[in-house]
Parts: C-alpha cells; structure tokens; sequence
C-alpha cells in the first residue's frame, strides 16, 4: 500500500528553545489553518508557548458519508452521526498511519513521545483518542473538546486488553451541545475511566458545539502542566 501523503500544516513556532510538540485536530470540515485562525480570535493571540511547537494538521478530503458522500476534510468516515452505530474502522486506522508520521516527525527532531500531547475538537478529539489510546500510549497526554466515541468503540476493545501505562485524557464539553450531545461525552469519559485512565471532564453550562476563552484557558493550563519547560542541560 503507498503511504499516506504528508499532511498539510499550520504551526506555531516556539518563542524560545522547543523541547515540547503539540497536535491540535480540526473538526470536520474544517483545517488546521481554520482551526488555528479560530483559536487566535477566541484568544485574541495565538495559542503559544515559550518551549513548545504547536502543530495543526489539515485533514485530506474524502467522501463523507453524513453529507452524502460529499467531499469534507474529516479524518475518518462516519456510517452516521451518532454513538451506537459502528465505526468506520478502515478510515480510522488509515488515518493513524498518516498521525503516526506527523509524530515520528518530532521524534526524528529530537522530541521524546512523554513530550508530545496530542488533541482536537470534536472529530479531531475522537480521532486523538483513537491515536493515543491504541497506538501510541507512551504519548504524554490527550485531549478531547466536545468530541466522543462510539459505544463499541475499537479504543474500548484495545484498552480491555492493554496493561501499560496510559496517557492522561483531559476533556471538556459544553452541556448545550446539540451535535455531539454532552451524555455522548460524559459516557466516553466513565468508560475510559473504568478501563484504566486518568480522566477529566470540564462541564461548560450553556455552551453549544463550539469553543469558548475559558475553556481554552484551562485547556492551556493542562498542557503546560503536562509539558513543563525542561531546564537547559549542563552543555547547552
């Protein structure tokens, strides 16, 4: 099978020495450079840091089921919106190899996978999940905003089985949400639990499908806690 073409990117540069790497998945339909951009306006800045890189990928078009086939930059296929149908495994894992590159790109730059989160909103979310908890649980953290997964999920079926160490999941999501309705989240959430992780969930009252400044703020919070800034070595 060719490999997967290197995804587009946006990235926002470290201000100092980059010793960390962040990967932020944009929602369907959306781009990494869409995602970024819309995080600057909440902000009024970019999401930025004095030692870590911030990433967002661009997820290739495909036919898209929920909208009849019509092309949508997604990162997996769905059969339908909605948390107790099926996944779409073959585009799921598909898409991991390509997210697999993206992070060996790091690595190959000097950054260890404990010093790699990886995240998104909404689909980008569920598709981090996937990534972190099936494939690369030496990552140093996930995060999931206003994302789920399905019941049966593949993810569930990989940690019933798994006995290493696992990322911290950091999720948060808005109780008015009426696309990826907040009981998917919060059930996502207790299942992980149940099956080993260490979860958070950071409930927002009356917040639709969509981000706000304290959630990102938070969010900020968590990732600097997970990514601290490394002291220079003795030689540098």
């Amino acid at each position: 099978m060719a490999a997967p073409a290197a995804l587009q990117r946006s990235v926002v540069s470290p201000a100092g020495r980059h010793t960390a790497s962040l990967i932020f998945l944009h929602g369907s339909g959306d781009t990494g450079q869409g995602a970024r951009a819309w995080i600057k306006q909440i902000l009024n800045q970019d999401m930025a840091f004095q030692h870590i890189k911030v990433i967002y990928p661009t997820a290739p078009a495909r036919p898209y089921t929920p909208m009849k086939g019509a092309f949508s930059n997604v990162w997996f296929d769905r059969y339908k919106i909605c948390n107790d149908c099926p996944e779409h495994i073959e585009s799921i894992d598909s898409m991991c190899q390509g997210l697999t590159d993206l992070i060996n790109d790091e690595v190959k730059n000097g950054i260890a996978k404990n010093r790699i989160l990886i995240g998104g909103f909404s689909m980008g979310g569920g598709m981090a999940m996937h990534l972190a908890f099936r494939f690369h649980q030496d990552l140093a953290g996930v995060f999931a905003l206003s994302s789920f997964l399905n019941k049966d999920s593949a993810v569930y079926q990989a940690l019933k089985k798994n006995e290493n160490a696992l990322p911290e999941l950091f999720q948060c999501h808005g109780t008015a949400d009426d696309l990826v309705l907040y009981s998917w989240g919060e059930e996502t959430n207790k299942m992980l639990k149940s099956l080993g992780v260490s979860t958070s969930l950071h409930t927002f009252p009356n917040l639709n499908h969509e981000l706000n400044r304290t959630e990102i703020e938070k969010l900020k919070s968590w990732i600097v806690k997970k990514l601290p800034v490394e002291a220079p070595k003795a030689n540098e």
